[in-house]
């Protein structure tokens, strides 16, 4: 037997570009809030670029210079 795959499309309520900066500043955090969780939930680090370096960040508060 096959698994079946979801697929799962959200939709937002207003365009980035209709956004004022408030509300844009506001999305951006949720995004990257969203994106940790999802991450974490996973088992996976974050993972992103900080003053040159790349950083890896762990659910357990542990945070790695990976380069």
């Amino acid at each position: 037997m096959q698994d079946e795959i979801t697929l799962k499309v959200g939709e937002m309520i207003k365009s980035p570009s209709a956004m004022n900066d408030q509300e844009r500043a506001l999305w951006h955090q949720q995004i990257a809030q969203k994106a940790r969780e999802y991450l974490f939930s996973i088992g996976q680090p974050l993972v992103y670029e900080r003053d040159g370096h790349i950083i890896a960040e762990h659910q357990d508060v542990r945070i790695i210079v990976v380069r």
